[in-house]
């Protein structure tokens, strides 16, 4: 027997399953997150699955449209997918999902009362985030730097600027792929980035992912295509590059490292803030090169360095 806060243990059904009224808004949904708040392709897609799984659940409990929602059928959604073996971690995503498409539905009049509102997220354990060290990522730039200095061509140089420019920014990749020409700055070294909401920011950069840029850009013409307009990298097949591609370029790269973990460009951005705060950069400063909205965001990196000098302590202190 099932009750408001259980479902049958059935498959989810296919996306063309759902009633008309669900596809209708979760599809304008969608649009909004792409077209108003610009958010990637990915993050889109993540939204999608995460709420087309909720409207699933809730179609197996009786509900064809959102107005007899409430919180307990919510909760009954996160202790369902807790019981099929769901992490934390993706618990505390699908929970935050459901808070901000409510809320957006309630502001925008399709539902009279925001049923997730007090919606709480499952408690996580702070951990530390896998990163690089700093001579980690040195080895890494250093070879790729010598690879494209002695082997001249376009793919080798691309790459190497590719991963200079997300060390050096902690820009996330989305925002590397999206960067055109006229974002670069190379009087002042600064790249213009436009982030999550359409928010934008300049970001500073040094003297190598300058000159590894610069070597790129002298190769671009020998890749781009006509579909890449000004776009500042460039697929093997000439149009903008996909995050895809990004990602494979940083996990080759870090897989040459011996012992460095395998991470993906978000690993670089994580890198990059953790050793500016190792090396004495202030809290206020690291949020505005990282584009967060709320300083506790960026408060985790400083955990992370404060759990690494306390791993060190531990370590080498003769009296730890």
């Amino acid at each position: 027997m099932t009750g408001p806060d259980t479902a049958p243990s059935a498959p989810d059904p296919e996306p063309s399953a759902l009633p008309a009224a669900l596809q209708q808004v979760l599809g304008d949904y969608l649009q909004h997150l792409a077209r108003e708040r610009r958010l990637s392709e990915h993050t889109v897609r993540a939204y999608h699955g995460d709420l087309a799984g909720l409207f699933h659940h809730l179609r197996r409990l009786g509900h064809d449209d959102l107005t007899s929602v409430d919180r307990r059928h919510l909760r009954s959604w996160l202790a369902y997918q807790n019981t099929r073996g769901a992490e934390r971690t993706t618990l505390q995503r699908r929970a935050a999902a459901a808070r901000v498409f409510f809320a957006w539905a309630h502001e925008t009049d399709r539902l009279p009362t925001d049923p997730a509102l007090g919606l709480r997220s499952p408690k996580l354990p702070r951990r530390l985030p896998a990163t690089l060290s700093q001579a980690e990522a040195d080895t890494m730039l250093r070879a790729l730097v010598t690879h494209a200095a002695e082997e001249p061509g376009p793919v080798g140089a691309r790459d190497a600027a590719l991963l200079e420019v997300l060390y050096a920014t902690g820009v996330r990749v989305a925002e590397l792929c999206g960067l055109d020409l006229d974002d670069l700055d190379e009087e002042r070294r600064l790249i213009r980035v436009i982030g999550k909401g359409n928010k934008e920011r300049s970001v500073p950069m040094g003297t190598p992912a300058w000159r590894a840029l610069q070597l790129w850009l002298g190769h671009r013409p020998d890749l781009v295509g006509p579909e890449a307009g000004a776009a500042v990298f460039v697929g093997e097949r000439g149009a903008r590059i996909n995050p895809r591609v990004v990602r494979r370029i940083v996990h080759r790269a870090l897989a040459a490292v011996p012992n460095a973990p395998d991470l993906g460009p978000h690993g670089l951005r994580h890198a990059m803030a953790t050793h500016l705060l190792e090396g004495g950069a202030d809290l206020r400063s690291v949020q505005e090169m990282l584009g967060h909205a709320s300083l506790a965001t960026t408060q985790l990196y400083t955990h992370v360095t404060n759990d690494r000098l306390r791993a060190a302590f531990e370590q080498a202190h003769p009296r730890a």
